[in-house]
């Protein structure tokens, strides 16, 4: 692993970092809302008001951030820093495996020919 996907690692990390620290904020904010509900004098709206902003304006933080680490997750190169050889290499490897299996699934198709040729002909393998 060299600096640049180490930097990288360590930034995606720090983010969720701040995604954890959001969700506990998210977590005390319903609890603040359940306790100013329950209060026997009554709900203060306009407290109620903040809570309930902050708490939707976090939802919202914490869904773009893991939007954002999910799409990169997914945009993973295995090759991106491989030279040509390793990249060509690993594509006759596939292509050679493609071959086996087609030849493998001719074999399946050749032999299941042959045994309902014999079930119908009565025959019996032994």
């Amino acid at each position: 692993m060299n600096a640049m996907d180490s930097q990288s690692q360590n930034t995606s990390l720090q983010r969720l970092h701040v995604v954890e620290k959001r969700v506990v904020r998210v977590l005390e904010l319903a609890g603040a809302v359940m306790d100013e509900l329950s209060n026997s004098t009554g709900p203060r709206m306009e407290i109620l008001n903040n809570h309930c902003r902050e708490f939707m304006q976090l939802i919202k933080d914490i869904q773009m951030t893991l939007r954002e680490e999910i799409k990169s997750a997914c945009e993973y190169r295995p090759f991106e820093k491989c030279d040509y050889s390793s990249r060509i290499s690993n594509e006759i490897c596939c292509k050679k495996l493609e071959y086996i299996i087609e030849q493998l699934d001719s074999m399946k198709q050749c032999i299941d020919q042959y045994h309902s040729a014999d079930s119908s002909h009565g025959m019996q393998i032994v």
